[in-house]
Order: structure tokens, then C-alpha cells, then sequence
């Protein structure tokens, strides 16, 4: 399956199965509807250990991007895959604090943070200013996309 969403940890009043749907619409808008991405639903803890291991930093944030077209070993004798994009773990602890500070439901947030995550598998920053306008361009175009009437 391209697009797996496994949950450790639930986000109550989240409906997994249109959150797929909406991730696979944004797959399809970048014309990568066979891209493959991993989904990891769990808390802060687990958050945490991944940032401080990964990032440096000793604390609990909203999502990790994984990416698998980024940091390859020059000597892996096999190209990448453009298909494979990569790995995204989310905090549903932080996505419902955040959900709460902003006044949306937890199911707009993780839909949010998903196509955040989404982009930075795809190579997007906002280290600067112009990357940052690039990346809220993008994130706004996704969005909309996900939220497309279904048309199956």
C-alpha cells in the first residue's frame, strides 16, 4: 500500500480513513498518486526520543519528516526511488494541544500538519523568507486540493 497510516496512539474525533483520502488527493494534485509515505500516529514521548535522536532537540513537536530522497550514502549502489518520499511521525498529544490553542478540531490540524509534512518529504524548508513564501504557497495549494469533493 502506498500510503499507510498506522496509529499508536489515537486522536479522538479524527476519521483515519478521510485523512487517508485527503492525503492521497494531494498525491494525486502533485501527480504522484503511487508515491509512497508512512504515517505514524503516536505521542509525545515517542516524539521526543525520535527529535532529540534525529534533530538534537530534547522535545516533544508536532511532526518529524523523514525523508527518503534526502541524506542517501553515495556509495548505495541502488538509485533512489522517486516513488518512495518517505516516513512523517506525528505527536497526536501536540496535534491536540495545538488544536485547542488555535480553535480547530483535531481532525483540521492533522490534516494541516500532514501536508506540512507532506512538503518537506518533497524537499520544501521555510529556513528563509523565500523559502518559507515558496512552502506556504505550496502548503495553501494542498490544501485545497485535499479538501476537493471526492471523485472517485
Amino acid at each position: 500500500m502506498p500510503l499507510e497510516i498506522i496509529s499508536r496512539r489515537a486522536l479522538p474525533g479524527v476519521s483515519l480513513p478521510r485523512i487517508r483520502r485527503q492525503l492521497h488527493l494531494c498525491l494525486k494534485h502533485l501527480k504522484m498518486p503511487d508515491a509512497e509515505v508512512s504515517v505514524l500516529l503516536t505521542g509525545d514521548a515517542a516524539v521526543r526520543r525520535l527529535n532529540r535522536v534525529h534533530r538534537g532537540q530534547d522535545k516533544p513537536t508536532d511532526i518529524l519528516s523523514f525523508g527518503m530522497r534526502e541524506r542517501r550514502d553515495p556509495q548505495d549502489p541502488l538509485p533512489p526511488d522517486e516513488n518512495v518520499l518517505g516516513d512523517l511521525v506525528v505527536s497526536t498529544q501536540t496535534i491536540a494541544r495545538q488544536a485547542r490553542e488555535r480553535g480547530v478540531s483535531a481532525e483540521v490540524e492533522l490534516r494541516f500538519i500532514l501536508i506540512h509534512g507532506l512538503l518537506h518529504l518533497l524537499g520544501y524548508d521555510h529556513a528563509g523568507a523565500l523559502e518559507e513564501k515558496r512552502m506556504q504557497a505550496a502548503h495553501a495549494v494542498l490544501l485545497a486540493a485535499a479538501q476537493s469533493p471526492r471523485r472517485d
